[in-house]
């Protein structure tokens, strides 16, 4: 290797060396420092310790030194990899915010000078809130939403370009499109966007969704860069939108960096992975709780990659957990998150997820995560869930996905009624809540990116399409709503996950209908994005949907009737899937209604009186009683 005659410096903005002219004389350097992770941090963090990932060629025998007041080198850590070198330090409550130099020396000789930066923390970071049942979520996969800059649909830095005509292929919509329709989703009655992930995907095909990380610490270059999702997350809390960062802590992409020079030989799980010596997980998620499950069984759920192009990180090794733990709290501080959506959550090492989940909770207290396990089994769910006011135990979290009320919802209203079918799976669903230590943190859903479409799953049938929304916005827990499904999105019944993230019309330039302003859109697409708005946006006003009381009795003749109240108000929601109009005998609801004698559909707005009220055939009263 030719020696050159100048000194290198690490800038965290050309996340390269920089090197001095000859003319400054410093020692040959033979080594370079290409990545420091996490690229910044920041002053009065509650856990002072940081663990800094650097990566260059053989730099794991240098030494590394730094004088900065508040700052100390605790120690080094190596793998069997020369080309990574771990530097742990400590950032005292003293420590002012500025430029940390360190030294990277061998042979006498310094080989490199990092200049790490030290931000200020900001004043209320620790005390900000997270999401709870006051919100009401608005689900993005943001390259199909809107497409707000088409000078980046391909990008020098990455394989895939665009393909529109394609639905596995990427088509272009980007943070700023998110930017630009910000009005729009807080006029529809949102508080918090949930994109999903964000982050660089850059593998050769498919790499639209996100779910296959290539770089934890950098935006997608074909959504944008990383100051522009900072500057979309504090536009967005301007408009009184929260954002929940979506984060994968199972796997990677197959083109992440690190695969072609991986750490340690730990790193991922599976032996052999180079030769392709690795196994698919078997996805038994019950051998978490499982008392009589076998060990291979729960190896091969939690150390089986997910699919062969999503390789499995092996949280046990502490370097790999530390580095996931640290960049959730990067992205926090950095972006200034509300939540975060935690992908595949069950198939994590469970020791990690307690760990993980344990810090963030440490450095914010108020802040909320809510887990993905995929199952139709209440008590599984249920085991996730940490109850209130307790201690981050075993990785669980204050929220989790409701998926088994996500499937009583849209078997319960496409199905026909009858003993064991129908409405009573409502019901009976909503009866599971003695498992939950706290239901109303659990986020309730019609539909997401990994399911079919809300309207086609209910045999595009207006009627149960309204009684979901009404559902969705009225019932306990944190409601979650899927880009366009308010204007009738379709896809197969069948999971077909391109199909499903179609693009959201009006994003593009050309398009033929615009359900941002209503061009195009017919007369039922109108209607249903006109009771999505009313009902979201009602709610957000309404306490005693998001904390209050709730009370349902059973359904007859093919209604089911429910209540939301507090000690200020009553709310009373009455399903009718019945072809005929349904009189009710408020009599049976006198417990709840006590004495109050009309309601106002929140919908159409008409009065009703309580002591005659008839529910008009197939369809749902969301009712504010006096």
């Amino acid at each position: 290797m030719k020696r050159l005659s100048a000194l290198c410096f690490f800038t965290l903005t050309t996340a390269a060396l920089v090197c001095a002219s000859p003319a400054l004389a410093a020692p040959a350097v033979e080594r370079a420092v290409d990545r420091v992770e996490p690229p910044n941090w920041w002053t009065g963090m509650a856990v002072p310790d940081l663990q800094l990932m650097l990566h260059g060629e053989d730099i794991a025998g240098l030494q590394a030194q730094l004088d900065y007041p508040g700052v100390t080198l605790l120690g080094t850590e190596r793998t069997e990899n020369a080309n990574y070198l771990f530097l742990d330090l400590q950032v005292s409550p003293e420590a002012e915010p500025g430029t940390v130099e360190i030294a990277l020396r061998g042979d006498g000789e310094t080989r490199a000078v990092i200049h790490y930066e030290l931000k200020q923390r900001a004043p209320d970071s620790a005390a900000r809130r997270g999401f709870d049942s006051s919100d009401a979520i608005y689900l993005i996969t943001p390259d199909r939403f809107a497409n707000g800059d088409p000078g980046n649909d391909s990008t020098a830095d990455t394989l895939e370009g665009p393909d529109r005509g394609h639905p596995g292929g990427r088509h272009g919509g980007d943070i700023a499109g998110m930017r630009a329709r910000l009005d729009y989703i807080a006029g529809m009655g949102f508080t918090q966007i949930w994109p999903n992930p964000l982050v660089e995907n850059d593998q050769p095909e498919y790499s639209y969704h996100g779910y296959s990380a290539t770089d934890h610490y950098k935006i997608d270059s074909r959504f944008g860069s990383n100051e522009q999702f900072r500057e979309f997350v504090s536009a967005a809390r301007e408009k009184g939108l929260g954002v929940i960062q979506d984060v994968v802590l199972n796997h990677i992409g197959s083109g992440h960096w690190w695969m072609g020079d991986l750490p340690s030989a730990d790193w991922l799980n599976g032996s052999g992975i180079q030769k392709g010596e690795y196994a698919i997980t078997n996805h038994s998620r019950f051998t978490h709780v499982d008392p009589y499950a076998s060990e291979i069984d729960k190896r091969g759920f939690v150390d089986g990659w997910f699919v062969d192009s999503m390789p499995d990180m092996n949280q046990r090794n502490p370097l790999l957990a530390n580095y996931l733990i640290q960049n959730s709290l990067w992205w926090i501080e950095y972006a200034g998150l509300s939540g975060i959506r935690a992908d595949t959550y069950a198939y994590s090492d469970a020791e990690f997820l307690q760990q993980w989940a344990a810090r963030i909770h440490r450095e914010y207290p108020g802040f909320n995560i809510v887990g993905e396990e995929w199952t139709r089994n209440a008590a599984l769910v249920a085991h996730w869930q940490q109850a209130d006011g307790d201690q981050v135990t075993g990785g669980r979290l204050k929220s989790m996905m409701d998926f088994p009320l996500h499937y009583a919802l849209r078997e319960g209203l496409a199905q026909p009624d009858s003993w064991d079918s129908g409405l009573i799976q409502l019901y009976e669903g909503l009866a599971n809540d003695f498992l939950y230590p706290q239901p109303e943190r659990l986020v309730i859903f019609g539909g997401n990116h990994d399911t079919s479409r809300l309207y086609s799953q209910l045999d595009e049938d207006p009627a149960l399409f309204k009684m979901a929304v009404a559902y969705i916005a009225t019932m306990r827990g944190i409601p979650q709503f899927f880009y366009g499904d308010e204007v009738l999105m379709q896809s197969p019944k069948e999971r077909d996950d391109g199909i499903v993230r179609s693009d959201f019309p009006g994003g593009w330039a050309g398009d033929r209908s615009n359900a941002f302003t209503g061009k195009g859109l017919s007369k039922q697409q109108q209607q249903a994005q006109e009771t999505v708005r009313k009902l979201f946006s009602w709610r957000k006003q309404t306490p005693a949907v998001h904390s209050g009381e709730l009370k349902h009795f059973s359904p007859a003749n093919g209604t089911y009737v429910y209540f939301r109240y507090d000690d200020r108000d009553k709310v009373m929601v009455a399903f009718n899937k019945s072809d005929q109009p349904q009189a009710l005998d408020t009599s049976r609801f006198a417990e709840v209604i006590d004495g109050e004698t009309r309601g106002t559909d929140i919908v159409s707005g008409r009065r009703y009186a309580l002591d005659e009220l008839t529910v008009p055939a197939r369809d749902v009263l969301v009712l504010e009683l006096n």
